[in-house]
């Protein structure tokens, strides 16, 4: 079996399945299909763990080492020659939103994954051992925080935190985390986390701009950063019959004129700012009842930190003035901030090379979305490849990419993990 070098001829890139990683795609799909032609595979849920199962008969199928850690993350390793070398990562994430599409996060896994087959293909050995992952809970929407795995991986957050967590219906991380391993199980290391020498993501771009431009690639410069915020207006419950309006703390009403009062502060005229109100949850949701408290999510995202800072600093401000107005009072608390994140610079070298090797039609953007990459890039070099997805629709059934640009985008990464593999 060859080891590929800098003066080597052979090109791993030639031996990516265009026809196997779509059908890798539509297998995947099956777990959680919805409908629509979507995905609801949330996170640790018994179709995270069949999808998590087939990655793992995938693998063995190869001969490949499949283990996990103490949050669920997964790991597929290919060897190197030297085995006491630091391992190269590829991988994204494998649950979705309830509403999901087929490729978000998954694409980044099986990317991964082809990767390494392409190289176990072409006969191609490398220094170091590479390695797909597929992150535990990217999404955040069963469990909070989003990017969960990769944030415990890098020490962001503390595991035993993570572990308490519950979703909706009580259920915790680790309770659930304990189904997904008997129902797909792996070899569980004792310890969270391991030294790395870097790390590469492939992502569908879940945005317009790559097929506007008629771009193939995307070379991915920066991520930028994310607060998040739970708002929680306390009011008081009444008779929705006998009790005057002027009379009522109504805790619906505060909430919904926060809501408004926040867009003037986050106007702006290039369109840059990213502000969202995603759950709205109203108690006790009887239509007899004033509402006596909501609890609202606020997600704000902007490229540069002076002015995620800014605007994330004038929420509690404005929700407290709302509040008063109505004899209410609210409580706002951070529970996520990621400032924006540039990908390393020989990381974006290296795509950027290997898209001009491979003649792909490329061009720089910054990530709006958050992505593993993020937390990752806190421990080790990172970089990220995007491609083009149809309209730029995601977090929707209807997203879709073609078979053609997956392909092209594994090209450019497999190529780009075989120079880092073999520095």
């Amino acid at each position: 079996m060859a080891t590929a070098s800098r003066g080597s001829n052979a090109r791993a890139s030639d031996h990516v399945r265009e026809d196997r990683l779509w059908q890798r795609h539509m297998d995947m799909a099956k777990f959680g299909a919805t409908p629509k032609g979507g995905v609801n595979r949330q996170a640790l849920s018994a179709e995270d763990a069949r999808a998590r199962k087939l990655l793992g008969q995938w693998a063995a199928a190869r001969g490949w080492e499949v283990f996990t850690d103490p949050i669920g993350n997964l790991y597929v390793k290919r060897p190197g020659t030297d085995a006491g070398a630091k391992p190269v990562l590829s991988g994204s994430h494998l649950d979705s939103q309830p509403t999901g599409g087929k490729f978000d996060g998954t694409y980044g896994v099986l990317a991964a994954f082809e990767a390494l087959e392409a190289l176990d293909d072409a006969g191609i050995r490398t220094k170091r051992p590479i390695m797909a992952v597929a992150w535990t809970n990217e999404e955040g929407n069963r469990f909070q925080p989003g990017c969960m795995g990769s944030g415990a991986f890098a020490g962001v957050y503390e595991l035993d935190t993570l572990l308490a967590g519950t979703d909706p219906h009580g259920t915790s991380v680790k309770q659930a985390f304990a189904e997904v391993l008997e129902a797909a199980p792996a070899r569980l290391e004792p310890k969270l986390g391991f030294p790395i020498d870097s790390y590469l993501e492939a992502h569908i771009e879940q945005g317009p701009i790559l097929e506007a431009t008629r771009n193939e690639i995307g070379v991915v410069t920066l991520i930028q950063g994310m607060r998040r915020f739970y708002i929680d207006v306390f009011g008081e419950e009444a008779h929705s019959g006998t009790t005057p309006l002027k009379l009522r703390k109504d805790a619906l009403k505060s909430a919904c004129s926060m809501v408004t009062a926040l867009e003037p502060l986050m106007a702006d005229p290039t369109d840059t700012v990213r502000y969202t109100v995603g759950r709205f949850e109203i108690y006790p949701g009887s239509p007899s009842t004033v509402p006596s408290k909501v609890h609202f999510l606020i997600d704000l995202r902007h490229p540069d930190l002076a002015t995620l800072k800014r605007l994330g600093d004038g929420i509690a401000p404005i929700c407290e003035a709302e509040a008063a107005k109505r004899g209410c009072t609210v409580k706002v608390t951070e529970y996520t901030t990621v400032e924006p994140m540039p990908m390393e610079a020989n990381a974006v070298s290296l795509v950027r090379d290997s898209a001009k090797a491979l003649g792909m039609k490329h061009m720089d953007m910054v990530s709006g979305a958050g992505h593993d990459a993020m937390h990752v890039a806190k421990v080790a070099p990172a970089g990220m490849i995007f491609v083009p997805c149809w309209k730029g629709i995601s977090h929707n059934e209807t997203e879709a990419a073609t078979a053609r640009d997956l392909a092209n985008g594994t090209r450019v990464l497999v190529d780009a993990l075989v120079a880092l593999a073999n520095r």
